[in-house]
């Protein structure tokens, strides 16, 4: 006797083949909430020990580091709690977030080297390189995203679960 099972949409079908964060994918998760976490414990740290009165200055770079450092520990606790497919959402989010970071630290020193009259051209330099890779990777992250759905919408007809391409 042969046993009918109802047959499985394709996107039934997919989840089902990966229902969970793979294993690497996984560690990257933990990788980014606990450098998240260990940047603001460090960051706070030393932020709420100084001794004495700070310029506004170095208020603001101490803000910027700890916002950045919250963005990673949210990123990674958000990564760990998805249970679903992400096609590439999650690079995305980590491009974006490196881009983000990459571009404001580039700013803030390079204002401080410009209030200093030490001159922006080496920090302008140096930041320009993690800038064009951060664009880099959000390119290809976004790039790899829509692949990843185009190929979605060819599985299951053009209906995609509402994910937007």
């Amino acid at each position: 006797m042969t046993e009918e099972r109802p047959r499985l949409s394709a996107q039934e079908l997919i989840e089902r083949l990966e229902p969970s964060l793979s294993s690497a994918r996984r560690v990257r998760a933990v990788a980014a909430l606990l450098a998240g976490l260990a940047g603001v414990a460090f960051v706070a740290a030393l932020w709420w020990t100084e001794p004495g009165p700070l310029p506004s200055r170095t208020h603001l770079a101490f803000a910027l580091f700890f916002v950045i450092c919250l963005a990673w520990t949210g990123y990674g606790g958000w990564l760990l709690t998805r249970r679903v497919p992400l096609f590439a959402t999650d690079r995305v989010i980590a491009a974006w977030i490196g881009l983000a970071a990459s571009v404001a630290t580039t700013t803030v020193v390079a204002a401080v080297a410009v209030q200093r009259g030490t001159g922006p051209g080496p920090v302008l330099a140096v930041g320009g390189v993690f800038v064009a890779a951060a664009l880099v990777l959000a390119v290809r992250a976004h790039a790899r995203r829509a692949a990843l759905l185009r190929r979605l919408r060819e599985l299951t007809g053009g209906d995609t679960g509402g994910e937007k391409g």
